[in-house]
């Protein structure tokens, strides 16, 4: 079987493990061998680095903590390869995308942090569960970290995540309804969205 990339992305508490996992269980329920990940990878010292400067431990320009961002994927480049080569369905819980929104909404260039990414893995398509920031920020009042605070910032990103989402690939999923009917739309337009044409 063809290995497939899954990415969900979306501001934070917008659904992105929930989805994620719940996806999985829908492809492992028809067979497919699934891999899950997730950036940032706070398990790597890069990783460690990135949490400590959005707790406030470092105070990084925004183009530092985006290419660490992009380097901690990289990181993770040669075993999403070999799980794609081996057919299995790998499900990212953010993705190159982030650091686009975030960079973008921050004043980065799109094209130069796209342009970043290009030798990673591309994804075979990209779930954008789409929320308002004061939504998001009502499903989680405290440890937010410093992104998650400045909505006027998350507001920003969610017009980066909008725009890029008119691209192919892409599909759009309101994730301010209950965990149950954006599952049932996941799965539909995933499903829609990988179908042979």
């Amino acid at each position: 079987m063809t290995g497939l990339l899954i990415v969900f992305e979306g501001l934070d508490q917008s659904g992105k493990q929930t989805q994620a996992r719940l996806l999985r269980q829908r492809f492992e329920a028809s067979g497919r061998r699934v891999e899950s990940i997730a950036f940032p990878d706070y398990t790597s010292p890069i990783g460690q680095e990135i949490r400590t400067a959005l707790h406030g431990g470092r105070d990084y320009a925004a183009d530092t903590i985006q290419l660490l961002q992009i380097a901690n994927r990289h990181q993770w480049k040669p075993q999403i390869e070999r799980w794609l080569a081996d057919g299995r369905v790998v499900i990212s819980d953010r993705y190159a995308a982030s650091s686009v929104a975030y960079g973008e909404a921050q004043g980065l260039d799109p094209s130069w942090l796209t342009s970043t990414q290009v030798y990673l893995p591309q994804p075979a398509t990209t779930v954008l569960l789409d929320i308002a920031p004061d939504v998001a920020a009502a499903r989680k009042a405290q440890n937010r970290d410093s992104y998650e605070r400045d909505l006027a910032m998350l507001s920003r990103v969610r017009v980066s995540y909008l725009r890029q989402a008119a691209q192919p690939g892409w599909v759009v999923v309101d994730a301010a309804r209950p965990v149950d009917v954006v599952a049932a739309d996941v799965t539909r337009v995933v499903w829609l969205q990988l179908a042979p044409r």
